[in-house]
């Protein structure tokens, strides 16, 4: 069996020399449908990684009341939406006095500038620094992760301390190498002590997350006192199997906040941290199915091509099949010479184009600044799927050269 084997791949691999450009032809034709295959499938993987990186950040057991329901518009495929009230400063506050569920925190927290210019010393940033004003719960909740110094406490939120919390691209580009805790930066003319740098966190649909500032919230609202200032309600639930109740109780009360009748609908939007994961997840599920129609549609052609360079080979090699019937060779053994050449150049399409579409896919991710993560799961379906097209497309032309008549085969000129 072995040797019929290795006698079937050395005449394969004699065969695919002495045609090599229209070998090559065919693999690159077969590379073709398995680069467009790995590469969608790659990218689309890379960008379900990012969102699930991205949006976690939210934290693992929190939810969030804002003046929108986000997560449910994008769910719902909603272009417009009714028109909210903002969440004012002293319906938060009310809130946060009434909100006493178990093993709950409350934070309160409002984009307080963007775009704007943050200096020290040593330099001054791009203007595309983010100033939010936050308590002390607010990065806990949030699931930002303070990676040198510490975060925000109850007393410097109380006793309005000049300090802050920056992002971790502070430390790389404003202080030339020097650690960033301790020293100052001026915002809009106040000066902050830096008491803490968060963990990298990247990039959220093209805004650097890296580049905030975190300053205590009443701080926030002096420097940045404007009008119609939006406030958002972040409650993190310790422990997993109360949130929905933490939830409805948390409707309850920010129902009464807010001053809505028992016959009103909510004028406000809550989303679990995980709503924003599953909806965003929805929509990268209908382009992976999107990018399996695109590559099955490519390799749809490579099988017929792959097909019709076999049935020409075939054909060239009449004379060839009647010699080794005459000699003693089996249908059989045809038909597996045949096959087995077929499995070889599929095989070469898929591996080539397996690699053409994940350094494709690499670049891509780079470009996008998506998280690249190794497509096991496109590779398996080049795999698979060059295997199905060498079957298919090697069976017929197998067959018909098996059945040839030797003597027919020996006259063929």
């Amino acid at each position: 069996m072995w040797k019929i084997t290795l006698e079937n791949i050395k005449i394969a691999a004699t065969s695919i020399k002495s045609q090599l450009l229209r070998t090559c032809i065919t693999v690159f034709i077969i590379a073709i449908g398995i680069w467009a295959l790995v590469g969608i499938l790659s990218v689309v993987n890379a960008l379900k990684h990012t969102i699930v990186a991205d949006f976690s950040s939210m934290g693992a057991n929190t939810f969030t009341l804002s003046q929108y329901d986000t997560a449910g518009k994008i769910a719902k495929n909603q272009s417009t939406q009714v028109e909210n009230p903002p969440i004012t400063y002293a319906q938060a506050q009310d809130f946060k006095t009434r909100y006493a569920y178990p093993f709950s925190s409350v934070s309160l927290s409002f984009t307080a500038a963007s775009n704007i210019e943050v200096k020290n010393d040593y330099a001054k940033s791009d203007p595309e620094v983010s100033i939010v004003g936050c308590d002390e719960n607010y990065l806990s909740n949030s699931g930002l992760q303070v990676e040198v110094g510490r975060g925000l406490t109850y007393t410097d939120s109380k006793n309005n301390h000049f300090v802050c919390v920056v992002g971790s691209d502070f430390s790389k580009n404003m202080f030339k190498g020097q650690s960033p805790i301790n020293q100052q930066i001026s915002v809009r003319g106040y000066k902050f002590k830096i008491i803490g740098i968060l963990k990298e966190q990247g990039s959220t649909f093209g805004q650097n997350e890296d580049q905030r500032v975190f300053i205590p919230l009443q701080l926030a609202r002096t420097i940045f006192n404007e009008t119609n200032i939006n406030y958002t309600l972040k409650v993190g639930v310790l422990q997993e199997g109360l949130l929905n109740e933490a939830i409805d109780q948390a409707t309850i009360d920010f129902r009464a906040s807010r001053n809505l009748a028992p016959a009103n609908p909510s004028n406000f939007g809550i989303e679990r941290s995980d709503d924003m994961i599953r909806s965003l997840e929805k929509q990268v599920d209908i382009l992976n199915m999107a990018a399996w129609l695109i590559g099955m549609i490519t390799i749809l052609g490579s099988s017929i091509a792959l097909m019709n360079i076999m049935l020409v080979s075939v054909t060239e090699r009449t004379k060839e099949i009647g010699i080794r019937k005459s000699l003693g060779a089996k249908r059989k053994t045809i038909a597996q010479q045949f096959f087995t050449e077929t499995l070889i150049i599929g095989q070469l399409g898929g591996l080539i184009g397996t690699m053409l579409g994940i350094g494709t896919a690499y670049l891509m991710t780079s470009l996008l600044h998506f998280t690249f993560a190794i497509p096991w799961e496109a590779i398996s379906a080049a795999f698979i799927t060059t295997l199905v097209v060498a079957v298919i497309s090697g069976l017929y032309p197998a067959i018909k050269a098996s059945k040839l008549d030797p003597v027919e085969a020996l006259r063929y000129e």
